[in-house]
This record gives structure tokens, sequence and C-alpha cells, in this order.
């Protein structure tokens, strides 16, 4: 027997109360996010704003430069002084020597500019301790396995949760068909899986950076929508979806669906799965010839074991 659920509409206020708390908090925790994203990826460049080369400087790495480097002229760029900074990589494009790290008052500079967040009970690295340092002036690669891995994980985690509560909510709302709501709870899901995938295939090759920008996207765009149908459906019901006499109005569903086939939507859609199947396969072609002997040589760094 199939059971029967209230429309968000129908809901008592106290639900809608919860459940619009729960939208507005999650809505503001998204936008921190994206800001977040502005002023750590999105100055990978040097410059404010996510473009393709922060994600490549981010996750393939900038190959032209040192770790350190890349920092100072990107997202550190504004914590010292222009003078300071040309000190600094000056002394390690000259060999980053640790006689001369304190001739040239480079270490000075350090621990004014520096240690004050990168210090030993901190989470980014400590560079009070020299050895730390000095791997920083190596050729900057970009994310570390290591970290991509950390991330990953705390990213399928901790975003699902979110997607699966507010597609909950969102499930409730009536004013689409259930052909259109199963696609907007489930793409979620799958521009997560693609944003995840996509860091790992830009650590390997930089062409990939497009695709994380575009999942990232996608997210977002899920995420505006459910949000935006479930607060008008439990709020401005009768304003939104019906008209002056009170009759409901054509299911935007409908009207959507409508004018995409009108602009030759159906087309498209289907010359972009074939476009994202040949990438899909060159990624792994690239994976197999790349990806997997880095990932060889990583367990044997790791592990210590001969080849």
């Amino acid at each position: 027997m199939a059971r029967e659920f209230s429309s968000l509409k129908q809901m008592d206020t106290p639900v809608k109360v919860l459940f619009t708390g729960y939208l507005t908090t999650v809505a503001v925790g998204y936008l921190m996010a994206l800001i977040q994203i502005l002023f750590t990826h999105g100055m990978a460049d040097g410059k404010f704003g996510l473009s393709i080369d922060d994600i490549v400087y981010s996750y393939y790495g900038n190959r032209s430069g040192t770790v350190l480097e890349t920092k100072l002229n990107g997202s550190m760029k504004e914590n010292a002084s222009e003078r300071e900074r040309f000190a600094i990589i000056q002394w390690v494009r000259d060999g980053a020597d640790k006689d001369d790290f304190i001739d040239n008052g480079v270490d000075k500079i350090i621990q004014e500019r520096c240690v004050m967040c990168h210090n030993k009970d901190a989470s980014v690295p400590d560079l009070s301790d020299f050895k730390v340092l000095k791997e920083l002036t190596k050729e900057d690669e970009g994310a570390t396995f290591s970290s991509l891995t950390r991330v990953s994980h705390i990213h399928l985690f901790g975003i699902s949760f979110i997607f699966m509560f507010v597609g909950l909510i969102f499930s409730f709302s009536e004013t689409s068909t259930i052909k259109y709501k199963c696609i907007a709870i489930g793409m979620p899901y799958v521009f997560l899986l693609v944003d995840i995938l996509s860091w790992w295939l830009t650590k390997l090759d930089p062409m990939f950076a497009w695709l994380v920008i575009v999942a990232g996207g996608g997210m977002a765009v899920s995420f505006a929508f459910m949000w935006t149908v479930s607060v008008a459906e439990m709020w401005l019901f009768d304003s939104v979806f019906l008209d002056a006499g009170g009759q409901p109005r054509q299911q935007w569903s409908t009207v959507v669906e409508a004018k995409f086939k009108q602009i030759g939507g159906e087309s498209a859609a289907k010359k972009l799965g074939e476009f994202l199947q040949q990438t899909g396969a060159y990624g792994w072609s690239k994976f197999q010839s790349q990806g997997l002997p880095l990932l060889k040589a990583l367990y044997l760094k790791i592990f210590k074991k001969d080849k």
C-alpha cells in the first residue's frame, strides 16, 4: 500500500520553521565556503577570482617555480611586503642555503610574517622548522596525493550529508514532476563525485582543470534550485504557484521541458554526453599511462620498498 506524505505547503508551521532554519544555515555556510575558495584557490595565481590557472596551480602545481614562490605570489601575497617577498624568493633561487638564510635576514622575515600562523601547533607547514621550509623550496608540484586523499574523504562525507537533508526536504515539493525531482536530487551526488575525481585528474594532467569548475558549478546550481523551490513552496506557494484566480499555474517542469525541446536542447545534451564519454575515455587512458606509475612510485616511497 502506497504511503501518502504531506507536501511542503501542508507542513505544520513548526516543521516549516525547522526546515527553513536548516536551509538558511546551510545556504550561509555554502556562501562562506565559496568566499573561502576565492581567498585560497582563487588567489593561487596572485589575482583575485577563480580561474583555470588557479585550479592548475592548486592541484597540478606551477612547475616553473617552487612551492614557496607560488604561495608568495599567490594566496600569501598580502602577508608580506614586496621587498620582503623579493628577499625570500631571491634566497630560494640562490639555492636556499642555510647560512644565507640567516645572513640575508630571511629568517627574521619568516619569523615576523609567517610563523604566527605556520607554527608547530597549526595544521599548516611549520615554517619555524628549517627542514620543513627547505622542502617548500622544491619544484611546485601542486597538491600531494596524501592531501588529496584527506580532503577527498572529508568532502565526500560532509557534502553528502548536506545534500541528503536538502534533498529530503525538496522531496516533499509538489510543483515538479517525479522525473525532475529525481534528477534534481541525484545530480549533486553526480557532480560531487565528478568534482573529487577532477582533482585527481588535474593532478595528473592540467587539461582537466575546467572539469573542477564545471562540477563545482553544477553542485551550486543543484543546491540553489532545490533551496529556492523548497522555501517558495513553504512560504510563498499562493503568490508563486497560483494565478490570480487561485488556480494552479502550469508546472514549471512542463514549461521548461517544452522550451528545452524548442531550442534544440535534446540534441545539445546528446552531443555533450558523447563529448563527456570521449573525455572520460581519454582521462582513463591518461590515468593508466601516468597515474598508475605515479601511485606505484608513491606506494614504494611510503613503504620503502624496492621495485
